[in-house]
């Protein structure tokens, strides 16, 4: 096998172990040793790759957004003049926001509680700032595909589109029932802004 096909295995089976874990125990239960027997993996096999489980509910925090930025693309690539794929997949990822429950966004409300460790810090940081990125790049696909309104500014409106989508995640861990702001709420107003009706 090769040397990058193995490390993908590995960050793969390291996840994965991660995410189960997460949606049993939480992260404040959470070990490296329980990691280490759920994964079948080697201390010396994860601490190649990382130093400590918060780095680890980092890439919890990375794969998620990657997905979502594949999903996307990949219905830009299918149907690159239409808004309603591209759109869907975001809508579908709003709903996971509200849900408590969800392993990444109690991931995030664990590193926001560590804050001020640096490494977490950094963290939270590059997530931020990928999150609006890519936030960033489907709106000027969808302004270069003529679907999202050329008015819109992309910078203002991604972060502000991650500032809304991290409030649902953290009000997610309230105990709040029948919210009257939900994702779909939220999901109706970014087609408002991005697209002339």
């Amino acid at each position: 096998m090769k040397q990058e096909q193995r490390r993908e295995q590995t960050i793969g089976q390291l996840l994965n172990a991660t995410k189960e874990l997460l949606r049993d125990r939480g992260c404040h239960s959470i070990t490296l040793k329980d990691i280490m027997e759920k994964s079948e993996l080697s201390k010396g096999a994860i601490f190649h790759y990382v130093k400590s489980k918060d780095e680890i509910f980092a890439w919890v925090l990375q794969e998620r957004l990657e997905e979502i930025n594949k999903h996307f693309m990949n219905e830009v690539i299918q149907a690159p003049t239409t808004f309603d794929g591209p759109m869907q997949v975001i809508s579908r990822n709003l709903e996971a926001l509200e849900d408590a429950n969800d392993v990444t966004n109690k991931v995030l409300m664990y590193l926001l509680g560590k804050e001020d460790d640096p490494a977490v810090a950094e963290v939270l940081k590059s997530y931020y700032e990928r999150s609006v990125y890519l936030s960033r790049q489907w709106i000027v696909s969808g302004q270069r595909h003529e679907v999202i309104l050329e008015s819109v500014d992309p910078d203002k409106t991604a972060e502000m589109f991650v500032l809304l989508s991290l409030g649902l995640r953290v009000r997610s861990s309230f105990p709040i029932k029948n919210p009257s702001a939900t994702a779909q709420d939220l999901s109706a107003y970014m087609v408002s802004i991005l697209k002339d009706n």
